[in-house]
């Protein structure tokens, strides 16, 4: 069952974050959005038989360079057969993430304000979420195509102060499991509850969808995340990732 639930979670994550280029090969999905977000960018392990890594190791790299981009492998615990290969040819080791779970099944609808909820993503959210990201132009036109391909049922939350919007996430709903994503708070406003009414908002919604689950990936050394995810339910940890790259 626990091998079950994490490859559950890892579709539900391509299904919530996906990439408008794709390419298959043999049990390992290749992906290309552009910009410099990983999860996008990165060759992934599939539930099931998987082709032999250094077979793998050597299309990707040619895909990768025709488009004149680093090799990028994300590597979960749970399908680490590539790791040995990946090390042995000098791929560096970025980004350690942990997957995190909460049952929804006996979750209380939040006592706090709820955020503002929209099932799509607004103007101004997305704005909000370009400057609290601190993302490039580049990336946020990747991100924005990026949600513009969720074809799952999907929820964008945000706190506004002041005129300006501090806090904000999206969710997405896939096989009754809420992935959660984009979660953040703009620095200046952070440790006053905001990040929890936007998450929490996101679970109620999700519930009351149907889904019975959530999951999320958190940066696994991110103390004051993992913090706030606990205080909400997210107190079952699954696999952990991390990625390996080989510049261009």
């Amino acid at each position: 069952m626990s091998d079950d639930l994490n490859w559950h979670v890892e579709e539900a994550c391509f299904n919530a974050w996906p990439s408008p280029r794709e390419v298959l090969h043999g049990g390992w999905l290749m992906r290309f959005s552009g910009g410099s977000i990983r999860r996008t960018n990165s060759v992934n392990p599939l539930r099931g038989p998987r082709a032999e890594p250094a077979g793998v190791i050597e299309a990707a790299e040619k895909l990768y360079t025709s488009l004149s981009r680093d090799s990028i492998f994300r590597v979960p615990t749970i399908a680490a057969e590539m790791e040995a290969l990946l090390v042995e040819r000098g791929y560096d080791f970025e980004g350690g993430s942990t997957v995190l779970h909460c049952d929804l099944r006996s979750r209380k609808p939040a006592k706090n304000a709820a955020a503002e909820l929209s099932r799509e993503m607004t103007p101004g959210w997305s704005r909000e979420c370009k400057r609290i990201a601190e993302w490039s132009d580049a990336d946020h036109s990747v991100f924005t195509d990026m949600v513009a391909s969720i074809v799952v049922p999907k929820a964008f939350t945000s706190i506004t102060v002041d005129g300006k919007i501090v806090a904000k996430a999206y969710g997405a709903i896939s096989n009754g499991l809420l992935v959660l994503e984009s979660v953040a708070t703009d620095p200046d406003y952070r440790k006053r509850g905001y990040g929890q009414r936007a998450v929490g908002t996101l679970l109620d919604w999700a519930k009351e969808e149907g889904a019975v689950a959530a999951c999320l990936q958190v940066i696994t050394d991110n103390v004051p995340a993992r913090a706030l995810y606990v205080s909400l339910g997210f107190t079952r940890e699954l696999h952990s990732y991390h990625y390996r790259r080989k510049p261009y």
